[in-house]
């Protein structure tokens, strides 16, 4: 399967290592490895997790962020890479929003 990232995905994901960078030197490249590894799984496992306003969320083990991803045909599309320490109704809301390949 072939990943394709929204830019708001990417831009989830840099606001992430930017702050876990802050919190200590070197997290940030730790965390950006680690969502990434995650992320990649989903070439062999998208698909297997629980739907959410439509779309599969895979819950991330290292850190506290969630992926969330629609399959079409053999692609992968990355939506958003939220962190699950957020209100759940802005996270909602978040996930809700068109992303613009619809």
């Amino acid at each position: 399967m072939k990943l394709h990232f929204h830019e708001r995905a990417v831009a989830d994901l840099i606001d992430g290592q930017s702050f876990y960078e802050r919190q200590s030197p070197g997290l940030g490249d730790y965390f950006h490895k680690s969502l990434y590894s995650e992320i990649n799984s989903l070439r062999l496992y998208a698909g297997i997790h629980r739907k959410i306003s439509g779309y599969h969320r895979m819950v991330c083990r290292k850190f506290p962020y969630a992926v969330f991803y629609k399959i079409e045909a053999s692609d992968v599309w990355i939506w958003r890479v939220l962190d699950c320490r957020r209100d759940p109704r802005w996270i909602e809301r978040q996930v809700r929003m068109r992303p613009g390949w619809e």
